[in-house]
């Protein structure tokens, strides 16, 4: 990938024949490059036959052997329930010291000479978002970086006018450029991202949200976290957290939801070295590693996720630092539900991917990182899907008792289900609590006591991304922003105050 840079007179690039060379490249470059490597086609040969077969032997089970069939069945999901838990309390109880994070003190930031800062770019794709452009400028001027090395790319669909002509309303190329990302398929973030990475000038690339608002040391932050760590770091995690975390029960959930995951989850990873699925946003990179292995892929709806597996794959890491970006939580359900199985379609679609050749990536990533890339990208969504099966069985068993049900659960099945059910349960409450300490605000002690409402809404939107997956993989459901009910919702004085390395520990 490479370009010339765009300047602010001219948004749309430097020819008309750059234009056409960048969206080729930004839609067909990964999949021409390394067409394993790409989610165009959602199942390759094999996968789509192993498929086929099992859904064939399961339903010849079911009509003649139908006990035995549920008793495999049953014993398999329970022996998947176990290791994942039993793999997230490991990764979770890392995650859990002080030095499992990356520490950047202010004024270790602030030492930085100017002229030793790294050139910096900052990808912000957008598209239909007018709500929160006045928020985006403000959120770029409190960076505290030198604006000589600081490059701001808006990147925007060419025939979205409404955000277009807000952009230029509010007078958004005072701080940042706009680039016109022409329209084609696929219509996703991932391709605006490649598209932009044509115009970027930076060393080190990263991407917000429109709505985002990194703490204004951030970048400072990074740069001194790369200078601190080899060269095999390719990419350092900030933490992102919700600021609007008070606004209904959906946004607590999911406030506690990010505690736990950027807070401890995501360092206990780092720890182990396994591949760690990326945040959508505040995600940094070096270029040149970035460049080298694809850039994001433009048909997978969680480019994140995937990315984060290649870093891994091609022998590099990710750091994750104790710097928090506030983002908007989603406050309407049917908005999360559009987001959730969007997320879910994905990590199944980067687990398809990266799995076409299971042998290849055991041998690159080792045996213990090939499985917690399987419980992680795979188990999460399937999981989340079998937790209907298996609430259903439960209601059932408690009003009747069945004999059916108790045929399928002998001893050697029933007792590790119900420690996954009484335990499990137990420690993911208990996991949610650290996190609503991290979000420093006690009233979301109410969201982890209600968080099995939560867990059914997973399901549904589990099972949706499945069915997406099988009739439309790489179809962007949009989310949108602006949803907060007074406008934006600062986070409290204690949440405020978790974001200074090493407070919350």
């Amino acid at each position: 990938m490479g370009g010339g840079p765009v300047t602010r007179s001219d948004p749309g690039g430097p020819t008309p024949e750059f234009r056409v060379a960048a969206l080729h490249d930004a839609v067909n470059g990964l999949r021409d490059r390394d067409p394993s490597a790409s989610a165009a086609v959602a199942f390759v040969p094999w996968q789509r036959n192993l498929l086929i077969v099992l859904s064939l032997v399961s339903l010849v089970g079911l009509l003649f052997f139908p006990v035995g069939t549920l008793t495999i069945a049953t014993g398999v999901s329970t022996v998947a329930y176990v290791l994942t838990l039993g793999d997230r309390l490991v990764i979770f109880r890392r995650g859990l010291p002080a030095d499992a994070i990356m520490t950047v003190s202010d004024e270790e930031a602030r030492a930085i000479p100017d002229a030793e800062l790294p050139a910096y770019t900052v990808l912000v794709p957008a598209y239909n978002e007018t709500e929160v452009i006045g928020q985006l400028i403000a959120a770029m001027n409190a960076l505290d970086y030198p604006r000589e090395k600081l490059q701001v790319l808006l990147l925007l669909e060419e025939d979205d006018s409404t955000t277009i002509e807000a952009a230029r309303a509010a007078d958004v190329e005072e701080i940042a450029t706009v680039v016109l990302v022409p329209a084609a398929e696929p219509r996703t973030k991932p391709k605006a991202c490649n598209y932009g990475l044509h115009f970027a000038t930076g060393e080190i690339v990263t991407i917000y949200d429109a709505e985002d608002i990194p703490e204004p040391l951030q970048l400072r932050r990074v740069a001194a976290t790369f200078a601190m760590l080899d060269e095999r770091v390719a990419c350092v995690q900030a933490k992102l957290a919700y600021r609007n975390g008070r606004q209904n029960l959906l946004t607590g959930w999911f406030t506690v939801e990010y505690g736990v995951w950027f807070s401890y989850l995501l360092p206990g990873l780092m720890h182990f070295k396994a591949p760690i699925p990326l945040g959508g946003t505040s995600n940094h990179l070096r270029r040149s590693v970035l460049e080298e292995i694809g850039a994001w892929d433009p048909f997978n709806v969680t480019e994140d996720a995937d990315l984060g597996v290649r870093i891994a794959v091609r022998g590099y890491t990710t750091a994750v630092l104790d710097s928090t970006t506030f983002e908007e939580a989603n406050s309407d359900p049917i908005n999360w539900l559009r987001q959730r199985s969007r997320w879910y379609k994905g990590y199944l679609q980067s687990w398809l991917v990266h799995t076409r050749k299971p042998v290849r990536l055991w041998r690159e990533i080792g045996a213990w990182s090939f499985i917690r890339f399987t419980l992680l990208l795979a188990g999460t969504p399937i999981i989340a899907c079998l937790n209907l099966v298996f609430w259903f069985i439960t209601v059932t068993w408690l009003l009747g008792q069945p004999l059916a049900i108790g045929q399928i659960f002998p001893s050697v099945i029933y007792y590790p289900a119900l420690i996954c059910l009484v335990l499990g349960n137990a420690a993911t409450i208990y996991m949610n609590l650290i996190g609503c300490r991290e979000a420093g605000d006690p009233k979301l002690v109410w969201a982890c006591l209600t968080v099995p409402i939560y867990w059914l809404m997973m399901s549904i939107a589990a099972v949706k991304g499945v069915w997406q997956l099988l009739r439309n993989p790489s179809y962007w459901e949009k989310t949108f922003h602006g949803l907060e009910s007074s406008g934006v919702i600062e986070p409290t004085p204690e949440a405020a105050a978790t974001t200074q390395a090493g407070a919350r520990r």
